[in-house]
């Protein structure tokens, strides 16, 4: 809800942050979801998470709706879902408090879901911290006396703390140096593969989506206008906003020659978003049905599927 005024709140509209989106994240799969700042990835993890009350819709883990259990749910029952879904953040600089030592930040979730006693908190600590790729001895180190990629392992191993089934990693990647990038996404890789566990990867860099990426959904404007398998969406694009976006990422190869869409103005605005297709103001293969009619999403290539009328078929 969109409200106006320092007294008297008044409501003036509602701002379309997140709209009629679904996907499935299945068990040991990274589902990517990319696109420009403000399309509404990050929205969309908190409301999986319920850190944001939906106005409707529903979430499933596995076949528990998680709306409904933390409305109807006791204590015990909230945390015990808490612990399954973790979330990684954007910024290791401010997602840890800077007055605790390494080994009270990852022991912080053992007080809160007690499922670890404490005469096992250190040796589980030392486990976690190994796991990420660092040594006993940064236990008992702070924040501040460690490297950016450092900080986003110490991140990792909160979040793994609690057993957790399904990670969202809200692009843990974008405030640190490329060669350091790598490294922490093989990370993922590999405790994906060791813990069967399952992540939604939040992006706007498509080739930190396209390195982890078994599936790939692309947002614009709070609507999901095209997914596939990441090989079937580098390979072929159907969309146009995709299209544009998959040609303005830097190839290190000076002799090729990708020619960029510049597409013109600006996005439109979620209090107000366009009639019909929410692209049509910016797409150079828009149409006058484009302004009318809401595209539906539909399988047009096997596993590839698209919300637009003229599709990039040829």
């Amino acid at each position: 809800m969109y409200s106006k005024g320092v007294l008297l709140k008044k409501q003036v509209g509602f701002v379309h942050a997140v709209d009629h989106i679904s996907f499935t994240v299945k068990r040991k799969e990274t589902f990517g979801l990319v696109g420009e700042s403000g399309c509404g990835k990050t929205t969309t993890a908190r409301v999986i998470l319920n850190l944001i009350e939906p106005t409707s819709g529903e979430v499933l883990l596995g076949k528990k709706n998680v709306f409904e259990m933390f409305k109807a749910a006791s204590k015990a029952n909230k945390l015990e879902l808490r612990r399954k879904m973790q979330l990684i953040f954007q910024n290791p600089y401010g997602s840890l408090d800077p007055r605790m030592t390494v080994f009270d930040i990852i022991s912080e979730p053992f007080i809160i879901h007690k499922h670890v006693p404490k005469s096992q908190w250190k040796e589980r600590v030392y486990v976690l911290l190994k796991l990420v790729g660092l040594e006993e001895y940064h236990a008992e180190r702070y924040p501040h006396e460690f490297s950016g990629g450092q900080r986003q392992r110490i991140c990792m191993a909160r979040a793994l703390a609690v057993e957790p089934t399904f990670l969202i990693a809200d692009e843990p990647v974008s405030s640190l140096d490329v060669s350091i990038r790598a490294q922490i996404l093989n990370l993922l890789g590999e405790l994906q593969e060791r813990m069967g566990l399952a992540y939604l990867y939040i992006s706007h860099d498509l080739s930190s989506v396209r390195q982890i990426s078994h599936r790939v959904a692309v947002m614009y404007l709070g609507q999901i206008v095209e997914h596939a398998g990441t090989d079937e969406l580098f390979k072929k694009r159907l969309h146009p906003y995709t299209e544009a976006l998959v040609r303005a990422v830097p190839i290190p190869d000076p002799k090729l020659k990708i020619k960029k869409i510049i597409l013109p103005g600006e996005v439109p605005s979620p209090i107000n978003p366009p009639s019909g297709c929410r692209f049509h103001p910016r797409c150079p293969k828009a149409e006058k049905i484009c302004s009318q009619k809401e595209p539906p999403m539909e399988e047009l290539r096997k596993g590839h599927f698209a919300a637009c009328h003229f599709p990039l078929l040829d």
